[in-house]
């Protein structure tokens, strides 16, 4: 492992950022740019700070590596906390809402 970012506590359902995610598996990080780029999801502006943090992470340890040196060999979406709120129902009930959060974790290695 050359690289490593986790971002914690991301205000979207685990679930819609694997959406984004699963195509990413396996590319170099100008070919997960490229697609980040043209994603027209809302979960693509954390997943590329995210990228562009563990490149950083790269680039720290070897400043000669390059983004197409750099293959993403992890990346995974995990549940984090839930908040838990309640809504206003019918006959005076009240219904639960589950509002997730997301880790996000990516690790980078050479080719």
């Amino acid at each position: 492992m050359l690289g490593k970012a986790v971002a914690k506590h991301i205000r979207m359902t685990p679930r819609k950022v694997r959406y984004v995610i699963n195509p990413l598996r396996k590319r170099t990080v100008a070919e997960a740019f490229a697609v980040l780029g043209t994603t027209n999801r809302r979960a693509a502006k954390p997943v590329t700070k995210v990228l562009k943090a563990a490149l950083a992470s790269a680039k720290g340890r070897d400043p000669m590596v390059t983004e197409q040196d750099l293959v993403i060999t992890k990346i995974c979406a995990d549940p984090g906390a839930t908040w838990k709120r309640f809504r206003a129902a019918a006959f005076g009930r009240a219904v639960p809402i589950l509002k997730r959060t997301s880790h996000i974790t990516l690790e980078l290695d050479r080719k």
